[in-house]
Order: structure tokens, then sequence, then C-alpha cells
């Protein structure tokens, strides 16, 4: 069963709640640009986004002298694309795929790698087909070396990738055997690439190779099927396979809808998934155009990142300078989402994980620091323990009384800011 459209245009709050979803946040002039409007049209305007970028983003990573430098510097330069860049919702679905197709700065410090990547999550964002978008992926050099299926060779095969293809980015644990990830790590040897390798040659460009005499050309199962698969195979079965819809459609559900999503509404989008072949773009559409979206209100924890983007685009996207963006950059890390980071293979678990006395220290002292400026006073951790319990209801009826600075910040650091 397909999801439930929704069939009112927006409301003031309908629009609210989209731009928190889509945007990371927005100002009182983009609701109310979208109140009224009918939701499927808006869905599609937001997807109907190109591959254009924010014009003056000062940061080029190729200017790093070293790995470390250049890593930085693409982290803040993508920061601030979410910040000031035109389509927010693709640097949205850019953040949600970095967080599926996972790769990390601690393996992969090669520069032109990581721009390819980061590139290919943009450009399959919303894309037409979730095969090609993983095949593109798997033959990246970025997840080559992140998951070693560069070393992966005829007779001496290398089991990571083929493991986390299926576990962590197509059908989930419980859905395939060892032997399926056995035969998927011989079918997929033979991909490699060259340049681009040691701390000395960072800037160097890799370039995708297939060694086919490294490749085992043998008779292979996989999934119930049999043949002499190559690697393209194997991504095509691992993609296609019935439990991989239901696996996606509950990411994008966890991304736009709760952190807890209701199962049957994820089979809602699984049906899409597969009755489209895997389209994202029909899968998106829908969802964002959907009873459920538009009734699950502040069942998203934001993550760092998505707190700062939208505390800085509900500001009205306020100019900082690049050592801002840089320090902004650092200190989602220091709050537990460094970009092409996380912590491990399977990404960021995410919902009430990003909430600690410590991190909600951290976000108090950013709204502060954004709308109090000097004036701002020393934040401590009992304040904030405070701002979750029994003052909130005084919290809100002092907001009269405030002026517009000490408001903004108030609504900052609320409760509900804390969630999309």
């Amino acid at each position: 069963m397909s999801l439930t459209p929704y069939s009112r245009k927006l409301t003031p709050e309908d629009a609210a709640h989209f731009v928190r979803r889509t945007r990371f946040g927005g100002t009182d002039a983009e609701i109310r640009a979208l109140t009224g409007q009918e939701a499927r049209a808006v869905a599609k305007a937001a997807l109907g986004f190109d591959q254009s970028r924010a014009a003056r983003n000062p940061f080029d990573p190729t200017t790093g002298a070293t790995p470390g430098a250049a890593i930085q510097l693409t982290r803040a330069g993508w920061l601030y694309e979410m910040i000031y860049g035109p389509h927010p919702l693709r640097e949205k679905l850019a953040l949600t795929w970095s967080n599926h197709f996972v790769v990390g700065t601690d393996k992969v410090r090669n520069e032109p790698s990581l721009r390819h990547y980061l590139n290919l999550l943009r450009q399959h964002a919303a894309g037409r087909s979730f095969e090609a978008f993983t095949l593109d992926v798997a033959k990246s050099p970025a997840m080559l070396r992140y998951l070693d299926n560069d070393q992966n060779r005829k007779g001496k095969p290398n089991e990571n990738f083929s493991r986390e293809l299926l576990e962590l980015f197509t059908t989930g644990i419980g859905h395939y055997t060892e032997k399926d990830v056995m035969e998927g790590a011989r079918a997929l040897s033979g991909w490699t690439f060259t340049g681009g390798r040691g701390n000395k040659n960072f800037l160097e460009e890799p370039e995708f190779m297939y060694q086919k005499k490294q490749h085992d050309d043998g008779q292979k199962t996989y999934l119930g099927q049999t043949g002499k698969f190559e690697p393209p195979d194997i991504v095509r079965l691992a993609a296609a396979h019935p439990q991989t819809a239901v696996f996606i459609a509950r990411k994008l559900h966890r991304a736009f809808v709760a952190d807890t999503p209701d199962e049957k509404a994820v089979q809602g989008s699984a049906e899409t998934f597969r009755r489209t072949q895997g389209d994202l773009h029909a899968v998106l559409e829908d969802l964002l155009s959907s009873e459920v979206f538009y009734q699950s209100r502040q069942r998203i924890v934001r993550g760092p990142v998505e707190y700062i983007v939208g505390a800085l685009r509900t500001l009205g996207r306020p100019e900082l300078d690049a050592k801002r963006i840089v320090n902004l950059a650092q200190l989602a890390g220091r709050m537990g989402q460094q970009l092409l980071e996380p912590y491990t293979v399977k990404g960021w678990d995410g919902g009430r994980e990003w909430i600690n006395d410590t991190t909600l220290l951290l976000r108090m002292q950013l709204a502060a620091s954004l709308t109090l400026g000097k004036d701002a006073p020393p934040v401590t951790a009992p304040t904030t323990l405070a701002l979750i319990g029994s003052e909130r209801d005084l919290m809100r009826a002092a907001l009269d009384k405030l002026n517009n600075k000490q408001r903004t910040y108030l609504t900052l650091i609320s409760p509900e800011f804390q969630l999309a």
C-alpha cells in the first residue's frame, strides 16, 4: 500500500515543518512563501535541484598543505554549502547518504577522492536509480580504499566491501548468508584504482581500474542466483533484493519522518521503491507530500550539523567569515558529528544519542554566540538541564519581556529547537 497523500494546502505550521525537515530551517519569509501551496507541488519543486553551488565558497581543499589541512577545508567547504548554498535539500540528502554509504577520513586522505565521493552523493541524492548510485559509489576510489576492495584479488578475496554491501548498503542484516558474503567477494575481485596513494600524493587524482587478471571468473552463487558474476552483477543483485526496498525506505523515513519510523509507513515507501525499480526521486516525492510526513512533528532529534545549519538558516544566514565556518565544522565534531568521519562504518546512530549534558552545553554556547555576541552570559550545564524540565513554561512566559536578541537566543536553546 502506498503512502496517503497530504490533500490539504499547507498552513503556516505545515510550511514551517517542511522547511525544517528539507532546508535545515528557514526564515518567516521562506515559510510564508510556501503557505497555501499544494503539498505535491512543494515537494516537486524542492526535489528539482541541480548541481549549482554557493557562489562565494571561500574553501579550496586543493590549497591544503597537508592531508589534514585539505580534509579540514573539505569539511568547512561542505558546511558552507549547507548554510549558504542554493539547494539545502540536496545537501541534506548528501548528509543522509554520507551516513549510509559511509567513507571515513581516518583511511581516505586523498582530496580528489573525497571530492569525487561528495559529488556522487549530490548527483545521486534524489536520483532515478538506487542501483546506479550504489554502483558509482562502489567503484569510487574513496569506497574502494575505505572498505579495502582495492585489495580484493583472485585467490585472495577481501570480504570487507562484500559484507557491508549487504549488511549496511542494501538488504540489511538477516537477509543473506556468510556464503553470499564469500561469493560476493570473489565476484567483486579485480576492482582497484591507481594513483593518489600515500600522504605525499594526497592531491593526486586517482583513477578507477578493473584488473581483469585479478578477477575470479569462476562460477558463483549469490543471493540465490548462479553465474560467472562480475562486480556490477553483484551490485545489481544486492540492489534489486526485495528487502533492499525496505532497508532504504527506513533510512529515508529516519531522515525525514521520525527517529523511530512507523513500519507501516516504511512499507508504503518500500512499495514505491519496488514499483519504480529503485527510483529515489519518486520515493522522496511521495514521502515529502504524504500525510505521515506532515503528521510527524518534532520526532527527529537534530544532529549537530543540522542544529548548526538550522540555527544559521533560521537567522537568515548571517555572513560569517571563513575562520568562523572552520570553527563551526570543528564544533560539530566536538558535538559528536565530525563530517566525513562517523564513528564506525555503520555511521552515526543519531536520535537520542546526539543529546547529553556536554553537547547541550555546546549548543547553548553556540546559540549565545550567534544571537547575543559579546552580551552572552556564562552558560552552565544546570541551566541546560533546567530548560528541559519544569522551567520550559516559565521560559515561554518570559519571552514577551525580552528584547529580540534574548528572545532569539531562548528560541535556539529551547527543547523544541533541538527537534525537527
